[in-house]
């Protein structure tokens, strides 16, 4: 069964996974560093900062089969990681 995301700060706590989840994969964090313009350094200070949250999940939802690996490994809908980017980004 999916679980859904029910609040703002259960969106936090699967962007953190997301964030966790790209790096644990270097040719990916590579990419994500490579366009979001950040450093490992950088992420690593900010990577509890909304904005970079946001980041990281408009990262997967613009890759959509990095989209679908994350959703299957966490048990979740697709629409829960574009619901978490929207409660994150307001």
């Amino acid at each position: 069964m999916l679980k859904p995301i029910p609040d703002p700060l259960m969106s936090g706590t699967l962007a953190l996974k997301a964030l966790a989840f790209i790096a644990g994969r270097p040719e990916i964090l590579h990419r994500f560093l490579a366009s979001s313009g950040a450093d490992p350094a950088s992420l690593r200070a900010r990577a509890d900062h909304p904005e970079t949250l946001v980041a990281v999940l408009d990262f997967l939802l613009a890759n959509e089969d990095l989209l679908a690996e994350f959703c299957s490994e966490q048990q979740i809908d697709f629409r829960s990681v574009h619901l978490a980017a929207a409660r994150l980004g307001s």
